[in-house]
């Protein structure tokens, strides 16, 4: 069994730094700011995307990911917290499949967040923005993630807590389970997905549970 996660709402809480980092463009870009709220309905978009949604003008979407990127460097570690059970659903994982995490997010910062938690060591392969052309919902991610993987498993699965994730699946044809803990609520995600669990632990126990029920 291959096991998928997301990060941002599936893993971690970077809520407070994204926040931050984004004020902080609009800040030194002399720009007015967005609500939180505003902000957060975007999380899970590439950040071009997001600031575009937020009325950057095109032409200095770019300069904005940038000063973005530079602050987000600078407090990524400090401020993103390890959502609970977390640790649990990833050592759990482990135990019984292959897992990957397949992110929107700048992949050399996921990197860096996941050592800081001492985590990264029980994932194969990680993509990010950079390893793709297409991010999610597009199939590319998961695919690229898979090729990587170079395994012939019979079941694969995404884990994540928004329609990007789960449309990505989808679109990749392979199995998704949507979570609550993250920004999509659940009405949003049963358009997608029709398992649903409150957080990654009990994604991976159900799996767990679904493997020894075959094995048997």
């Amino acid at each position: 069994m291959i096991i998928l996660f997301d990060l941002d709402g599936t893993l971690i809480d970077s809520t407070d730094a994204i926040l931050e980092s984004f004020h902080n463009a609009f800040n030194v870009h002399n720009s007015g700011h967005p609500k939180d709220e505003e902000i957060k309905a975007l999380i899970g978009y590439p950040l071009d995307v997001m600031f575009t949604d937020l009325g950057v003008d095109e032409s200095l979407v770019w300069d904005f990911v940038t000063t973005y990127k530079e602050h987000y460097r600078e407090i990524s570690t400090q401020k993103t917290y390890l959502l609970e059970s977390a640790r649990e659903a990833i050592e759990q994982a482990a135990e019984f499949a292959t897992l990957a995490i397949v992110t929107t997010k700048t992949g050399k910062y996921s990197q860096v967040l996941m050592e800081h938690f001492g985590l990264m060591d029980y994932f194969e392969v990680l993509i990010g923005r950079e390893d793709v052309q297409n991010p999610k919902p597009h199939a590319e991610p998961i695919l690229n993630a898979l090729k990587k993987l170079n395994t012939n498993a019979k079941e694969i699965w995404m884990i994540g807590d928004t329609k990007l994730d789960l449309i990505s699946a989808q679109n990749a044809g392979v199995n998704s389970i949507g979570v609550l803990s993250g920004y999509d609520d659940e009405n949003t995600l049963k358009q997608f997905t029709d398992v649903i669990f409150s957080d990654a632990f009990e994604a991976v126990k159900h799996l767990k549970s679904r493997k020894i029920s075959h094995t048997n």
